[in-house]
């Protein structure tokens, strides 16, 4: 048998450096059950017990997915180590372990082969034309000033209430809002209550809506904006990702509005202003956020359905959200009208998209579908006192690494949960690099054989 080398420079490596998806995947699966089996421990909770595996794996994995799904309430529940700990893990989530270490990488400056190139590359969804050590040092750069600005707009705010915890309360929620998490430290105001108890403060909502909308754009494009003032103008996915995202937003927040105006349990009772703000929040919220300022549960059903459109389709490649990503909606609408218009190319203003880009859009969009369909269809099995929807919505929330809930959550049964754990994981690392990762460990090679035309017809 020949040994296996671990070496992201060598030469002869297994093949699981060979594989750069595989890597990725096994990074967040090795980070959760750290987290996990930290999460345990009784010195990190306010009890002093040992948390169960099956709840320490699914905080967890919800911390490192970025979601937001809790079992438990993070401030009631665990303490301040068990709090560091989870914001550590979205920190980590957030960026991935390999973006991390690719940037040490070039800090240090160590050589860098071009496997470990490749590898750094697809940790933020780019591609061989862009220059990694400046898109990784882009990342880094933005994400920790980013972060570090939204702290000190919260300060005013967290310090004068809760004194010393309020300036890590500020750290933890603008480290939060930036990686598209949900988790909060708000449960003294009432246990899963998220964001409610200040629903009426709108510098709050609208400065962590900021953050959740910078998180979500995707490194790529924070890259290109930063390269505007010397190219000017952007590439096209920078401009399909930022009409995209204004689009979405507006859509959102308009029907939001229409539609929990007179709800009295969501924003009815509010004053005008802050009916606007709360809309405009659930709005962006739903993008793989996961803050509440209203009671999803309390929601109106097309409320509900216009929650899980938008989680669904969730922010960009390269983000720290999730989803099936703005572009891939894009792609596959413009697809649908080219084929209606009779061509046989997709074209996006005036550009060709590359057909495997469309395959792709396409796979990444089948396999969230089927993987939401599964979680519901397991969820509505084991919690039979929950409704079709609502089973609906808390699987998009986990699939889309969202975070919103309607409370099936903390109650669910353990297979549930299990599905749900499952079902983050699988929408952080994205569903087409889970099964590349699988295919290329099994051996499967891409073949290059000439096969005959296959006549079917379809539609």
């Amino acid at each position: 048998m020949k040994p296996i080398r671990f070496s992201l420079d060598g030469r002869r490596d297994s093949v699981i450096l060979k594989n750069p998806a595989l890597i990725i995947v096994s990074s967040f699966a090795i980070l959760i059950l750290v987290g996990a089996l930290l999460l345990m421990l009784p010195v990190f909770n306010r009890q002093g017990v040992v948390t169960p595996f099956v709840d320490a794996l699914f905080t967890a994995t919800s911390a490192t997915c970025v979601t937001g799904l809790i079992v438990y309430d993070t401030y009631t529940y665990f303490n301040t180590g068990g709090q560091s700990v989870i914001i550590c893990l979205i920190q980590l989530g957030g960026l991935g372990l390999v973006t991390l270490t690719s940037f040490f990488y070039f800090v240090i400056g160590k050589k860098v082969s071009l496997r470990t190139a490749q590898l750094a590359q697809e940790s933020v969804s780019a591609d061989d034309r862009v220059n990694t050590s400046h898109l990784l040092k882009t990342v880094m750069a933005v994400t920790f000033l980013t972060e570090l600005i939204g702290a000190l707009l919260l300060m005013p705010v967290f310090i004068p209430e809760f004194g010393a915890y309020g300036l890590f309360m500020s750290f933890f929620f603008a480290i939060s809002a930036y990686c598209n998490a949900g988790f909060d430290l708000l449960g003294m105001n009432g246990e899963y209550s998220s964001l409610i108890s200040i629903q009426n403060n709108p510098w709050v909502l609208l400065v962590l809506g900021g953050l959740i909308v910078a998180g979500g754009l995707g490194f790529i494009v924070w890259q290109d904006l930063w390269n505007f003032r010397r190219r000017r103008h952007l590439n096209l996915h920078s401009k399909i990702v930022l009409a995209a995202t204004a689009a979405l937003i507006l859509f959102g927040f308009v029907l939001f509005l229409v539609f929990e105006w007179n709800n009295p349990d969501t924003i009815g009772g509010l004053s005008v202003p802050n009916k606007m703000v709360n809309a405009l929040f659930q709005s962006i919220t739903t993008r793989t956020a996961g803050f509440d300022s209203i009671g999803n549960g309390d929601m109106t059903v097309v409320s509900k359905f216009l929650g899980i459109l938008l989680m669904f389709i969730g922010a960009a490649p390269g983000s720290t959200g999730g989803g099936v990503k703005v572009t891939t909606i894009v792609v596959l609408v413009m697809t649908v009208l080219s084929v209606m218009r009779g061509r046989t190319d997709t074209i996006i203003r005036r550009r060709r998209v590359d057909k495997l880009v469309v395959y792709k859009a396409l796979s990444v969009f089948a396999l969230g579908a089927l993987l939401v369909i599964l979680s519901t269809g397991v969820v509505l099995a084991t919690e039979s006192s929950n409704s079709e929807i609502d089973a609906l919505f808390e699987s998009v929330s986990a699939f889309a690494t969202v975070g919103l809930s309607v409370g099936i959550s903390p109650q669910a049964h353990v297979l549930s949960k299990l599905v749900l754990i499952f079902t983050m994981f699988l929408g952080r690392v994205g569903p087409v690099s889970f099964a590349l990762s699988i295919t290329m460990a099994a051996g499967s090679r891409t073949s290059r054989q000439v096969m005959p035309e296959a006549k079917i017809w379809v539609g």
